[in-house]
C-alpha cells in the first residue's frame, strides 16, 4: 500500500503549509483566545450578578451559543450578518465582512461562553470569606474581583483555559468551509493540485496529532506545577 504514496509531496509543500496555512491558524487561535476570555469573564461576572436582568442575559446567551454547532455559527455570521448590519444601519447594499472578521468574531462571540463557564466555576472556587474580608477591610465589588477573586480564579483556571484552547485550534480548522486558507486549507490546495489527497490529509492528521498531544501534555505538568495545596 505504502509503495502508491507520494511522500515527496509533503516535502514540496511543507514550507507553504506552515508558513501560510500555520501561521493563520495559530493568529486566528491566538486572537480568538484572548478575545474569548475576556468577553467569557465579563460573563462569567454577570452571570454572578445579583442582579436578576444582567443574570438571565449572560445565561440565556450562554445557553443559545452552546447549544448551536459551531460551523452553523461560522455560516450564519459569515452570509447573514451583512444583511443584518445593512438593516441596522439602514444602508441599501449589504455591509461587506471579510472572511477573516467574520471567522474571528465568530470565534471570540462563541468561544466566549465556553470560557465564561470556566471562569465562573474558578470564581466559584474561591472562598467567600476571601470576599467578607476584602469588603471589610473596604474593598468595593470591582477592587474585590480585580484584586482577590479573579487573579485566584485564573490560577485555578489556567489549566482547564488551555484545554479549551486546544479544543479551539481544532475547531479553528472549521474556517475551511469558508474557503479560507488555514491549516487544512491549504493542505486542501495542495491535495486537489497535485492529486494527493491521502498524503496530505494524513500529514494533516499527524500535525494536529503532535501539536495538540504535545500542548495536553504541558497543560498536564503545568496543572502540577500550579495546584494550590489546600
Amino acid at each position: 500500500m505504502w509503495s502508491n504514496f507520494d511522500f515527496d509531496v509533503i516535502s514540496r509543500s511543507w514550507v507553504y503549509l506552515f508558513k501560510t496555512g500555520m501561521t493563520f491558524t495559530l493568529e486566528l487561535t491566538i486572537l480568538a483566545m484572548i478575545g474569548g476570555i475576556i468577553i467569557g469573564t465579563l460573563l462569567a461576572m454577570m452571570r454572578l450578578s445579583s442582579m436578576k436582568p444582567v443574570a438571565f442575559v449572560a445565561t440565556s446567551y450562554v445557553n443559545l451559543v452552546r447549544s448551536m454547532p459551531l460551523v452553523l455559527v461560522i455560516f450564519w455570521f459569515y452570509f447573514l450578518m451583512p444583511y443584518i448590519g445593512a438593516w441596522v444601519v439602514g444602508a441599501s447594499e449589504p455591509i461587506k465582512v471579510g472572511a477573516f472578521s467574520s471567522s474571528l468574531i465568530t470565534f471570540i462571540m462563541f468561544e466566549a461562553a465556553y470560557y465564561c463557564e470556566i471562569m465562573r466555576a474558578g470564581i466559584q472556587s474561591i472562598p467567600r470569606g476571601q470576599v467578607f474580608a476584602a469588603y471589610a477591610i473596604g474593598m468595593n465589588y470591582g477592587q474585590t474581583m480585580r484584586h482577590v477573586v479573579l487573579p485566584q480564579a485564573f490560577r485555578n483556571m489556567i489549566p482547564v483555559l488551555m484545554t479549551q484552547t486546544i479544543v479551539l485550534f481544532q475547531d479553528v480548522s472549521l474556517v475551511y468551509v469558508l474557503s479560507i486558507t488555514d491549516f487544512v486549507g491549504a493542505a486542501s490546495k495542495v491535495a486537489q493540485r497535485d492529486g494527493r489527497l491521502v498524503e496530505m490529509y494524513l500529514f494533516v492528521a499527524l500535525v494536529y496529532f503532535v501539536l495538540c498531544f504535545g500542548l495536553s501534555f504541558l497543560v498536564k505538568r503545568l496543572q502540577q506545577k500550579v495546584a494550590i495545596i489546600r
